[in-house]
């Protein structure tokens, strides 16, 4: 199979993406993720969908990593990062407010997630053994 070059592009930003939200998700036990309940709910959110998020974001990320349903996975942290600019990050602005970093991190991973959501990436993924997806691609 001859590589082009987007498929080496979706590649770096499948892996990219998956790896900072595995991280993410990982980070959010790590730290104690009864702090992040607390969070959740001084804002209105019920605290339990501290735990829902980091778990998808733990999931999310390694499947991504793999390769596994990634346009569908990239579609549901597109909604994830829109619900953390519009609940968290849209009052501090941009660059955020020096005590808390704004939404430009949140936008880069919605234009990644977005490409990804759009054209998918299957170099080296599960989902390219899983459905034997054979389509022939000429080097760029």
């Amino acid at each position: 199979m001859l590589l082009n070059k987007q498929e080496i592009g979706a590649l770096i930003l499948r892996l990219t993406l998956g790896a900072l939200f595995f991280i993410h998700g990982f980070a959010k036990f790590q730290g104690g993720i009864e702090n992040i309940v607390g969070w959740f709910s001084s804002m209105g959110i019920p605290g339990f969908m501290a735990y829902v998020i980091a778990v998808i974001e733990i999931l999310g990320g390694f499947a991504l990593i793999l390769g596994l349903g990634t346009r569908i996975i990239s579609s549901v942290f597109v909604l994830l990062m829109i619900g953390a600019i519009l609940k968290v990050k849209l009052a501090v602005g941009l660059l955020g407010n020096g005590k808390m970093a704004g939404y430009e991190l949140d936008l880069a991973f919605i234009a990644i997630a977005l490409y990804l959501g759009i054209n998918g990436s299957t170099f080296y993924s599960i989902d390219r053994m899983l459905f034997n997806s054979t389509k022939e691609t000429k080097a760029v």
